[in-house]
């Protein structure tokens, strides 16, 4: 099917003014710090940062025109110094016009003499810049920039922003397919808003794709849309895996039993599944650490960092490159001693206490630095340091009772024998 044009649909389907922007409200809702500055036209030096596809450039587009300034755009990837004072200058001959609003894309890829240039310009006033980037730019862009401008993160959109957009362009009639009818499953245009990951661009390139590519239907002339076409058209499988439902709760279920049994054949599986489903890498880390603690335990202390390091790898590196160390933490976990002792230990204290059974602190334990009124302060603690190996025979409750019973499995294995060592002693 031809329609005709040429500009990509993410192109003609950019928000025209403020009210259009979908998502975003933690900057652009009513009240809102840069809503309040735009519509005051107040506009002062800006740098959007955030991922791919969230709206910098439209967002950026959006203020030039509700300001009435000139915009002109640069690119970071391709831009040099000479253009840049080269519009620059023209922005200085048309002081008194309506001014200018310098957009620079990508600015993260100015090196620092490209940035220097624009500082005297910013500084008087000549041009407005808004900066776009996908980093941080308190790393990547130059402090004296950063410093005179306001800086606002975007989000990745969320599904239903996502959806909303889809939405739009289906039943624009100008700059969308509205002129076409169509069914859009609503399993298809969910599992397309969040395969995207927040990246309008991208949920918007494969509907057009889908648009151009699927004819229409030759019992009822309409262009339907389902799971399928929009699968194949993001060239990722439609899993069954409904994030809030079943599929979620017994997907991790099985992860997490699998780690537990050691098989890491059948983890590895199962955590594949969640990430081609586009479940949050951050969620299946957590659960790795909780995992770490509740079922190996101290029979590989070394199992805990390992799933922390994978946690941390998720919120600074992100997908898809955090799939790796979730691999290695998973295969390392699965095929670890296992050992649920330091669980049950903290299980069974809690129950105690919440039973009734809670004992006083012993006085040799207190807080030597804290004296009740009229007594002097607790004496008879014996320093265990003073001892060899560390150790004395000194009561630590009034009652005492064993919570944390070591098993004879990795690690766990030498510390039972130092603590029957030490029982021994006694």
């Amino acid at each position: 099917m031809d329609y005709g044009e040429t500009e990509p649909l993410a192109a003609r389907m950019r928000p025209q003014t403020i009210d259009e922007v979908v998502g975003q409200e933690h900057i652009l809702g009513k009240g809102k710090l840069l809503r309040r500055v735009i519509e005051a036209d107040r506009l002062t030096n800006v740098i959007l940062f955030g991922p791919p596809g969230c709206g910098k450039t439209t967002l950026a587009e959006v203020i030039a025109k509700a300001t009435k300034r000139n915009f002109v755009r640069c690119s970071g990837v391709v831009s040099n110094v000479a253009e840049i004072r080269k519009v620059c200058d023209r922005a200085r001959n048309e002081l008194g016009g309506p001014g200018t609003i310098l957009f620079v894309d990508e600015i993260h890829r100015f090196n620092k003499a490209q940035q220097d240039v624009l500082l005297p310009y910013v500084e008087d006033g000549t041009v407005v810049l808004i900066g776009a980037t996908t980093h941080n730019p308190s790393m990547f862009v130059n402090t004296p920039l950063t410093s005179r401008s306001l800086v606002f993160e975007l989000k990745p959109l969320a599904p239903e922003a996502v959806i909303a957009l889809l939405d739009r362009a289906c039943t624009d009639k100008v700059r969308g397919y509205g002129e076409y009818p169509s069914v859009f499953d609503p399993e298809a245009k969910r599992f397309l808003a969040e395969i995207c990951d927040g990246d309008a661009r991208h949920a918007l390139t494969a509907l057009e794709i889908a648009f151009r590519s699927t004819p229409p239907n030759e019992d009822d002339g309409l262009i339907h849309l389902t799971p399928d076409v929009i699968a194949e058209c993001v060239q990722k499988r439609l899993v069954q895996y409904d994030k809030k439902e079943d599929g979620h709760y017994d997907t991790i279920s099985a992860f997490i039993k699998s780690v537990r049994g050691s098989d890491p054949d059948a983890a590895i599986y199962w955590l594949a599944k969640m990430l081609v489903a586009g479940e949050d890498p951050r969620f299946i880390a957590r659960r790795l650490v909780i995992l770490a603690s509740e079922d190996i335990g101290n029979a590989d202390p070394r199992g805990l960092t390992v799933a922390v390091n994978a946690l941390q790898v998720v919120e600074f590196i992100g997908m898809p490159e955090a799939r790796i160390s979730l691999a290695q933490a998973t295969t390392y976990l699965a095929t670890a001693p296992k050992s649920n002792r330091a669980y049950l230990a903290v299980e069974q204290a809690m129950a105690d206490i919440q039973s009734g059974a809670v004992q006083p602190v012993p006085e040799h334990l207190k807080n030597v630095h804290v004296k009740a009124i009229g007594k002097e302060k607790a004496e008879g603690y014996i320093y265990p340091h003073d001892f060899q190996d560390a150790w004395v025979q000194q009561s630590y409750l009034r009652i005492p009772k064993q919570y944390y019973i070591p098993s004879d499995r990795g690690y766990e294995a030498t510390i039972a024998q130092r603590m029957a060592a030490v029982k021994n002693r006694t």
